[in-house]
């Protein structure tokens, strides 16, 4: 009887052949060539393109000379606490760790998306229901390794409502 279950399994698998093909035939990103590409017109959201996380919370990035400035603009479905109103501890964390990705991808001209090794997070205050920004700072990269810290606000750089440490596996 075990064998008749199987045979018709086969049998509908076969009868759907796009089911499986499309795992399969699906073309590995360019990693590299997204991060050239958005560097020399000086565009992230091509790059923010490719990251359905980003693209969900609403995830944005500028470029200031040398610096990138990541922002985070107020989105009813980030919200976490809907009293205070206050952005999802979650959703700052992804964003603050996506946005030391984006820099370490940018700056180090990544042949791969870095892997988190740890992520360490300390929140200082409610992030409110607005715009919040995220700065990073590579501050120590060997051959394997990156570390950045990460600091985020809101209305002022000086009363940050969450910094992060992260390691980065960069192989």
């Amino acid at each position: 009887m075990s064998s008749n279950k199987q045979d018709v399994s086969t049998e509908r698998n076969a009868q759907q052949p796009g089911l499986n093909a499309s795992i399969e035939t699906k073309a590995p990103i360019d990693v590299q060539g997204i991060v050239k590409r958005a560097t020399e017109l000086n565009d992230f959201g091509h790059l923010l393109e490719h990251v359905p996380y980003a693209k969900f919370i609403g995830m944005q990035v500028e470029r200031f000379g040398d610096e990138l400035i990541f922002k985070l603009p107020a989105k009813d479905d980030n919200i976490g606490n809907p009293v205070l109103p206050a952005i999802h501890g979650g959703v700052i964390a992804g964003f603050m760790e996506m946005s030391a990705i984006v820099q370490l991808m940018v700056f180090m001209q990544t042949a791969k998306v870095p892997k988190v090794v740890d992520f360490s997070i300390d929140y200082l205050r409610a992030g409110l229901h607005k715009d919040s920004f995220a700065e990073c700072r590579i501050t120590r990269q060997g051959r394997r390794v990156a570390n950045v810290n990460i600091d985020c606000w809101q209305t002022n750089r000086k009363q940050l409502i969450a910094t992060a440490r992260a390691h980065f596996l960069i192989d």
